[in-house]
Protein backbone atom coordinates (compact mmCIF):
# COMPACT_ATOMS: atom_id res chain seq x y z
CA UNK A 1 0.00 0.00 0.00
CA UNK A 2 1.16 3.37 -0.64
CA UNK A 3 2.72 5.47 2.81
CA UNK A 4 -0.13 7.92 3.47
CA UNK A 5 2.42 10.48 5.52
CA UNK A 6 0.95 11.82 8.88
CA UNK A 7 2.84 12.85 12.07
CA UNK A 8 6.09 14.77 11.36
CA UNK A 9 8.58 13.95 14.65
CA UNK A 10 12.24 15.56 14.93
CA UNK A 11 14.79 14.29 16.92
CA UNK A 12 14.64 16.26 19.69
CA UNK A 13 10.59 15.25 21.00
CA UNK A 14 10.98 13.55 23.99
CA UNK A 15 9.50 10.61 22.39
CA UNK A 16 12.67 9.69 21.40
CA UNK A 17 14.95 8.33 23.59
CA UNK A 18 18.61 9.18 22.28
CA UNK A 19 21.36 7.28 24.16
CA UNK A 20 24.85 7.94 23.75
CA UNK A 21 27.20 10.83 22.36
CA UNK A 22 24.88 12.52 19.98
CA UNK A 23 25.17 16.15 18.99
CA UNK A 24 22.28 18.06 17.93
CA UNK A 25 22.06 20.77 14.92
CA UNK A 26 18.89 22.12 13.83
CA UNK A 27 17.00 19.77 12.53
CA UNK A 28 19.20 16.95 12.89
CA UNK A 29 20.96 14.30 15.81
CA UNK A 30 24.37 12.88 14.75
CA UNK A 31 26.41 10.38 16.48
CA UNK A 32 29.71 9.67 15.16
CA UNK A 33 30.18 6.44 17.84
CA UNK A 34 29.23 3.01 17.43
CA UNK A 35 27.11 1.70 20.61
CA UNK A 36 24.80 4.98 20.16
CA UNK A 37 20.70 4.02 20.16
CA UNK A 38 17.81 5.59 19.90
CA UNK A 39 14.41 3.93 20.94
CA UNK A 40 10.79 4.44 20.28
CA UNK A 41 7.64 3.50 20.92
CA UNK A 42 4.59 3.83 18.47
CA UNK A 43 0.70 2.01 18.08
CA UNK A 44 -0.14 1.74 14.30
CA UNK A 45 1.49 -0.47 11.54
CA UNK A 46 4.15 1.79 9.55
CA UNK A 47 6.95 4.48 10.61
CA UNK A 48 9.81 6.13 8.64
CA UNK A 49 12.93 6.64 9.98
CA UNK A 50 14.98 9.84 8.18
CA UNK A 51 18.36 9.89 7.62
CA UNK A 52 20.31 12.94 5.80
CA UNK A 53 23.24 10.99 3.97
CA UNK A 54 24.15 14.15 2.26
CA UNK A 55 28.15 13.87 1.35
CA UNK A 56 28.95 10.61 3.10
CA UNK A 57 31.19 8.44 1.16
CA UNK A 58 31.26 5.45 3.57
CA UNK A 59 27.56 4.35 4.64
CA UNK A 60 27.34 3.78 8.30
CA UNK A 61 25.54 0.32 9.72
CA UNK A 62 22.92 0.14 11.99
CA UNK A 63 20.94 -2.65 13.73
CA UNK A 64 17.38 -1.81 13.91
CA UNK A 65 15.02 -4.37 16.13
CA UNK A 66 11.27 -4.32 15.71
CA UNK A 67 10.12 -5.28 19.33
CA UNK A 68 11.47 -8.94 20.56
CA UNK A 69 12.63 -9.82 17.27
CA UNK A 70 15.88 -10.44 15.94
CA UNK A 71 17.81 -6.91 14.97
CA UNK A 72 18.29 -6.52 11.46
CA UNK A 73 21.34 -5.14 9.33
CA UNK A 74 20.58 -1.77 7.73
CA UNK A 75 23.32 0.01 5.81
CA UNK A 76 22.22 3.63 5.47
CA UNK A 77 22.72 4.33 1.49
CA UNK A 78 19.01 5.56 1.43
CA UNK A 79 18.03 8.55 3.18
CA UNK A 80 14.45 6.39 4.21
CA UNK A 81 13.90 3.56 6.21
CA UNK A 82 10.43 1.87 6.18
CA UNK A 83 9.23 -0.10 8.88
CA UNK A 84 5.98 -2.34 8.78
CA UNK A 85 4.46 -4.36 10.91
CA UNK A 86 0.91 -5.39 11.93
CA UNK A 87 -1.33 -3.09 13.92
CA UNK A 88 -0.48 -2.90 17.10
CA UNK A 89 1.96 -1.46 19.53
CA UNK A 90 5.38 -1.50 18.94
CA UNK A 91 8.97 -1.02 20.08
CA UNK A 92 11.40 0.53 17.28
CA UNK A 93 15.85 0.15 18.52
CA UNK A 94 18.50 1.17 16.44
CA UNK A 95 21.86 0.64 17.45
CA UNK A 96 24.77 2.03 15.60
CA UNK A 97 26.40 -0.85 14.82
CA UNK A 98 29.40 0.97 13.10
CA UNK A 99 31.06 4.38 11.55
CA UNK A 100 33.62 3.74 9.81
CA UNK A 101 37.09 4.63 11.68
CA UNK A 102 38.75 5.49 8.71
CA UNK A 103 36.73 8.09 6.81
CA UNK A 104 35.87 11.51 8.06
CA UNK A 105 33.72 11.48 11.24
CA UNK A 106 34.79 14.54 13.15
CA UNK A 107 35.16 17.44 11.24
CA UNK A 108 31.74 18.69 9.42
CA UNK A 109 31.46 17.77 6.82
CA UNK A 110 31.19 14.62 7.23
CA UNK A 111 32.18 11.43 5.18
CA UNK A 112 30.98 8.93 7.82
CA UNK A 113 28.05 9.52 10.31
CA UNK A 114 24.72 8.91 11.60
CA UNK A 115 22.90 11.74 10.63
CA UNK A 116 19.50 11.12 12.39
CA UNK A 117 16.63 13.02 11.06
CA UNK A 118 13.35 11.89 12.65
CA UNK A 119 10.17 10.08 11.91
CA UNK A 120 7.23 9.85 9.51
CA UNK A 121 4.59 8.04 10.59
CA UNK A 122 1.66 7.13 7.91
CA UNK A 123 -1.81 8.39 8.94
CA UNK A 124 -3.16 5.75 10.86
CA UNK A 125 -0.08 5.25 13.10
CA UNK A 126 1.42 7.61 16.49
CA UNK A 127 3.94 7.70 18.47
CA UNK A 128 3.97 6.75 21.94
CA UNK A 129 5.82 8.71 25.24
CA UNK A 130 8.28 5.89 26.39
CA UNK A 131 9.48 6.48 30.27
CA UNK A 132 13.44 7.51 29.80
CA UNK A 133 15.95 5.05 31.22
CA UNK A 134 16.09 4.32 34.57
CA UNK A 135 19.65 2.60 35.44
CA UNK A 136 23.20 4.22 36.39
CA UNK A 137 24.89 6.27 33.57
CA UNK A 138 28.14 5.29 32.37
CA UNK A 139 30.19 6.79 30.01
CA UNK A 140 32.98 4.64 28.64
CA UNK A 141 36.08 6.25 26.23
CA UNK A 142 38.49 4.08 24.64
CA UNK A 143 39.81 3.24 21.23
CA UNK A 144 39.25 0.55 18.81
CA UNK A 145 38.93 -2.48 21.05
CA UNK A 146 35.79 -0.19 22.45
CA UNK A 147 34.60 0.41 19.10
CA UNK A 148 34.07 -2.96 18.27
CA UNK A 149 36.64 -3.13 15.51
CA UNK A 150 37.36 -6.89 13.71
CA UNK A 151 35.15 -8.33 16.46
CA UNK A 152 32.95 -10.22 14.01
CA UNK A 153 36.35 -10.74 11.81
CA UNK A 154 39.66 -9.84 10.18
CA UNK A 155 37.46 -7.02 8.19
CA UNK A 156 38.80 -3.67 8.54
CA UNK A 157 36.00 -1.80 7.41
CA UNK A 158 32.91 -1.81 8.62
CA UNK A 159 31.54 -5.53 7.86
CA UNK A 160 34.21 -6.47 10.69
CA UNK A 161 32.87 -4.26 13.52
CA UNK A 162 30.11 -4.14 15.48
CA UNK A 163 29.87 -1.75 18.31
CA UNK A 164 27.38 -4.03 19.89
CA UNK A 165 29.07 -6.74 20.91
CA UNK A 166 32.03 -4.42 21.95
CA UNK A 167 32.41 -4.73 26.34
CA UNK A 168 31.69 -1.77 26.97
CA UNK A 169 27.99 -2.36 25.19
CA UNK A 170 27.58 -5.77 27.01
CA UNK A 171 28.96 -4.03 30.44
CA UNK A 172 26.20 -0.93 29.92
CA UNK A 173 23.58 -3.61 29.62
CA UNK A 174 24.43 -6.13 32.58
CA UNK A 175 23.52 -2.97 34.75
CA UNK A 176 20.84 -1.57 32.70
CA UNK A 177 22.45 1.79 31.71
CA UNK A 178 22.41 4.26 30.36
CA UNK A 179 25.69 4.64 28.58
CA UNK A 180 27.97 6.70 26.68
CA UNK A 181 30.06 4.35 24.50
CA UNK A 182 33.03 6.54 22.97
CA UNK A 183 35.69 4.83 20.87
CA UNK A 184 37.61 5.95 18.44
CA UNK A 185 40.24 3.48 15.97
CA UNK A 186 44.17 4.43 16.89
CA UNK A 187 43.61 6.93 19.27
CA UNK A 188 45.81 7.24 22.47
CA UNK A 189 45.74 9.76 25.40
CA UNK A 190 48.12 11.88 23.09
CA UNK A 191 47.97 9.61 19.89
CA UNK A 192 45.45 11.00 17.25
CA UNK A 193 42.70 8.47 15.82
CA UNK A 194 41.77 7.43 12.08
CA UNK A 195 38.97 9.98 10.55
CA UNK A 196 40.29 12.90 11.63
CA UNK A 197 39.39 12.20 15.75
CA UNK A 198 42.16 14.11 17.53
CA UNK A 199 43.58 12.81 20.51
CA UNK A 200 41.85 11.77 23.56
CA UNK A 201 43.43 14.68 25.48
CA UNK A 202 42.04 17.13 23.01
CA UNK A 203 38.57 14.97 22.37
CA UNK A 204 37.18 14.74 25.69
CA UNK A 205 34.09 16.25 26.37
CA UNK A 206 33.08 17.20 22.47
CA UNK A 207 31.04 15.04 20.62
CA UNK A 208 32.92 15.87 17.13
CA UNK A 209 34.39 19.08 16.06
CA UNK A 210 32.36 21.95 16.93
CA UNK A 211 30.13 20.30 19.11
CA UNK A 212 30.13 20.32 22.93
CA UNK A 213 29.13 17.26 24.83
CA UNK A 214 26.48 18.66 26.86
CA UNK A 215 24.93 16.38 29.61
CA UNK A 216 21.64 16.52 31.50
CA UNK A 217 23.40 14.99 34.64
CA UNK A 218 26.69 13.64 35.24
CA UNK A 219 27.54 10.11 34.96
CA UNK A 220 27.83 7.77 37.86
CA UNK A 221 30.96 6.29 36.36
CA UNK A 222 33.30 7.10 33.67
CA UNK A 223 35.56 3.78 32.24
CA UNK A 224 38.66 4.87 30.24
CA UNK A 225 40.35 2.48 28.45
CA UNK A 226 43.12 4.33 26.21
CA UNK A 227 46.97 4.17 26.36
CA UNK A 228 47.35 1.23 23.98
CA UNK A 229 48.18 3.12 21.11
CA UNK A 230 50.59 5.73 22.48
CA UNK A 231 53.87 4.57 21.87
CA UNK A 232 55.14 6.70 24.66
CA UNK A 233 53.13 7.77 27.23
CA UNK A 234 54.16 9.34 30.66
CA UNK A 235 51.97 9.70 33.99
CA UNK A 236 51.28 13.72 33.39
CA UNK A 237 49.60 13.30 30.08
CA UNK A 238 47.75 10.36 31.34
CA UNK A 239 46.72 12.54 34.88
CA UNK A 240 46.08 15.12 32.33
CA UNK A 241 43.36 13.21 30.68
CA UNK A 242 42.24 12.08 34.06
CA UNK A 243 42.35 15.36 35.09
CA UNK A 244 40.21 17.10 32.56
CA UNK A 245 37.39 14.04 33.26
CA UNK A 246 37.59 15.51 37.00
CA UNK A 247 36.59 18.72 36.06
CA UNK A 248 34.02 17.75 33.68
CA UNK A 249 32.43 15.91 36.57
CA UNK A 250 33.49 16.63 40.34
CA UNK A 251 31.78 13.68 42.19
CA UNK A 252 31.94 10.88 39.40
CA UNK A 253 34.00 7.66 40.17
CA UNK A 254 36.61 7.12 37.62
CA UNK A 255 38.09 4.29 36.55
CA UNK A 256 41.19 3.66 34.84
CA UNK A 257 41.33 0.35 33.11
CA UNK A 258 44.22 -0.50 31.84
CA UNK A 259 44.88 -1.90 28.50
CA UNK A 260 44.41 -5.54 28.00
CA UNK A 261 47.40 -6.97 26.90
CA UNK A 262 49.17 -4.77 29.95
CA UNK A 263 50.62 -2.12 27.65
CA UNK A 264 52.03 1.28 29.84
CA UNK A 265 49.97 -0.83 33.13
CA UNK A 266 52.55 0.20 35.59
CA UNK A 267 52.69 4.13 33.97
CA UNK A 268 48.93 4.34 34.32
CA UNK A 269 48.94 2.95 37.83
CA UNK A 270 52.06 5.51 38.71
CA UNK A 271 49.45 8.35 37.66
CA UNK A 272 46.57 6.96 39.10
CA UNK A 273 48.82 6.93 42.70
CA UNK A 274 49.99 10.62 41.75
CA UNK A 275 46.35 12.11 41.46
CA UNK A 276 45.54 11.33 45.11
CA UNK A 277 41.60 10.96 44.69
CA UNK A 278 39.82 8.59 46.20
CA UNK A 279 37.43 8.33 43.64
CA UNK A 280 40.09 7.35 40.70
CA UNK A 281 40.50 3.73 41.08
CA UNK A 282 42.53 1.50 38.99
CA UNK A 283 41.06 -1.90 37.21
CA UNK A 284 44.74 -3.79 36.01
CA UNK A 285 42.70 -5.94 32.86
CA UNK A 286 46.39 -7.64 31.96
CA UNK A 287 45.58 -11.14 31.18
CA UNK A 288 42.06 -10.75 31.13
CA UNK A 289 42.21 -11.94 27.41
CA UNK A 290 45.09 -13.81 25.29
CA UNK A 291 45.72 -13.06 21.53
CA UNK A 292 43.45 -16.72 21.09
CA UNK A 293 40.75 -14.72 22.21
CA UNK A 294 41.10 -12.14 19.29
CA UNK A 295 40.64 -11.90 15.74
CA UNK A 296 44.31 -10.93 14.87
CA UNK A 297 46.04 -11.08 17.95
CA UNK A 298 45.15 -7.35 19.09
CA UNK A 299 41.06 -6.96 18.41
CA UNK A 300 38.77 -8.91 20.60
CA UNK A 301 36.27 -11.23 19.02
CA UNK A 302 32.43 -11.64 19.96
CA UNK A 303 33.58 -14.12 22.63
CA UNK A 304 36.49 -12.22 23.62
CA UNK A 305 34.47 -9.31 24.11
CA UNK A 306 32.06 -11.08 26.52
CA UNK A 307 35.29 -12.63 28.55
CA UNK A 308 36.11 -9.07 28.97
CA UNK A 309 33.06 -7.99 30.53
CA UNK A 310 32.29 -11.19 32.47
CA UNK A 311 35.57 -9.35 34.22
CA UNK A 312 34.88 -6.04 34.23
CA UNK A 313 31.24 -6.35 35.58
CA UNK A 314 32.37 -7.67 38.93
CA UNK A 315 35.58 -5.69 38.91
CA UNK A 316 33.11 -2.57 38.63
CA UNK A 317 30.96 -3.95 41.52
CA UNK A 318 33.84 -4.02 44.05
CA UNK A 319 35.63 -0.74 43.19
CA UNK A 320 32.38 1.78 42.66
CA UNK A 321 28.88 1.75 43.82
CA UNK A 322 27.08 0.10 40.84
CA UNK A 323 25.13 -2.95 41.18
CA UNK A 324 23.74 -5.53 38.87
CA UNK A 325 19.99 -5.30 38.90
CA UNK A 326 18.49 -7.88 41.38
CA UNK A 327 16.41 -10.33 38.88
Amino acid sequence: MPFEPGEVVAPSDPRIVLEGQWGHQPGVAITVNSGSRLTFSFAGERVQLLFDITGLTVAPHLWITLNDGEPALHVIEESVVDLSLPTGRHTVEVVVKDVNEHANRWNPPFESAVVFAGLVLDVNSRLRLRGRPGGPRLEFYGDSITQGVRAIGPEIESEGVDGAVSYAYLTARAFGATSYQVGFGSQGIVKPGNGEVPSGLESFGWNFAGSPAERIEAPDVVIVNLGVNDETLTAEHYGEYVGRVRSAYPSTTVVALTPFNGKHADVIASAVKSLDDENVVLIDSTGWITEDDCTDNIHPSVAGHRKIADQLIPALEAATSLRLPSI
